[in-house]
C-alpha cells in the first residue's frame, strides 16, 4: 500500500467525511470504557481524521486529546471544530514518527485497516505510552463489515485486517491484552503496555 495514495484518498474526502460517517455512541462509550479513558488522561488519538472521537475525550474530562493524521485536510476539518488549547492536532504518519512516551492511552478507532505495517505501528505507539498505558484498537462494526467496506473505493489503501489470533500476536510483544471483543456490533483489543 502506497502511504501518498492513503494521504491523497483521504484528503479528497475530507470536506464530506462527516456527512457520509455515522457513529454509535453507545459502541463508542463501550470502547472507551473498555480502554479505560478517563479523567485527567493524556490521548493520542491516531489516524483521527476529522475528530470523531474527540467529544467523547473531552466528555470523560481527559486532561489532553493530540489528533494525529497522514492526512492534512483532515486535521484541517478537526482543528476548525477543536480550536482550544486542550486539544492539538499533529501531522504525521503513526508508525515513523518520534514519540516521547507521554501518554496514558493511544486510540486507534475506524482505522486500521489503512496501515500497511501493523508491526511497526504497533510498536511505535508502544513508545508514545507511559508505563501501563493503553493501546486500543477498535471498530464500531463486525469484522465482516469492516472488511466488505474496505473492498470498495477504499481497496487500494486498505488490506483486510488481521484475525483474532494475528491482533493478539501484533500487541503481545509488548503488551498484556485485557479485552477482546468481536461482534456483530465491533471489533476492539486492549493492550497495557508492560
Amino acid at each position: 500500500m502506497d502511504k501518498q495514495k492513503v494521504t491523497e484518498f483521504f484528503d479528497h474526502l475530507a470536506p464530506i467525511w462527516d456527512k457520509n460517517c455515522s457513529h454509535n455512541d453507545e459502541t463508542i462509550a463501550r470502547i472507551l470504557d473498555n480502554a479505560g479513558v478517563k479523567a485527567g488522561d493524556d490521548v493520542l488519538d491516531v489516524a483521527c481524521g476529522t475528530g470523531v472521537m474527540i467529544p467523547n475525550y473531552l466528555a470523560r474530562g481527559v486532561r489532553s486529546v493530540v489528533g494525529l493524521d497522514i492526512s492534512e485536510r483532515m486535521l484541517g476539518e478537526a482543528q476548525r471544530k477543536f480550536p482550544g488549547q486542550q486539544v492539538r492536532f499533529l501531522c504525521a504518519d503513526a508508525e515513523t514518527y518520534p514519540f516521547e512516551p507521554g501518554y496514558d492511552a493511544c486510540v486507534v478507532y475506524n482505522a486500521f485497516p489503512h496501515f500497511p505495517n501493523p508491526e511497526a505501528l504497533v510498536k511505535n505507539l508502544a513508545s508514545a505510552l507511559k508505563p501501563c498505558g493503553t493501546l486500543t484498537i477498535a471498530h464500531g462494526s463486525s469484522r465482516e463489515t469492516i472488511d466488505k467496506g474496505h473492498m470498495g473505493a477504499a481497496r487500494e489503501v486498505s488490506v483486510h485486517l488481521p484475525s483474532d489470533a494475528e491482533l493478539r500476536r501484533l500487541l503481545e510483544p509488548l503488551f498484556n491484552v485485557t479485552v477482546f471483543v468481536s461482534n456483530d456490533d465491533m471489533l476492539q483489543i486492549v493492550g497495557v503496555k508492560r
